[in-house]
């Protein structure tokens, strides 16, 4: 297993704006839309990380009305007031 990392993603549905947080080995588009699809109630969770259940793709997330899925690596907050980035 990698060395796994928190992702923030953000996406629209059906026009209300939504956020959720995630850890990850790894992160990239294709990825963003399925864990937004799970967030959003229309893909499936895997058990474990072995599991093989089949991907959320855009086109069918956005048939559910899914949009504006983007997704970045969460960064840490000083609390002072200013981000780390």
């Amino acid at each position: 297993m990698g060395n796994p990392a928190i992702y923030v993603i953000e996406y629209h549905l059906q026009g209300a704006h939504k956020t959720f947080v995630i850890r990850a080995d790894g992160m990239d588009n294709a990825q963003a839309w399925h864990w937004a699809s799970c967030d959003a109630g229309i893909g499936t969770i895997p058990k474990s990380s072995r599991d093989k259940v089949k991907r959320v793709t855009r086109p069918l997330a956005e048939r559910y009305g899914l949009t504006d899925v983007q997704w970045r690596p969460s960064t840490q907050i000083d609390w002072t007031g200013e981000s780390s980035l």
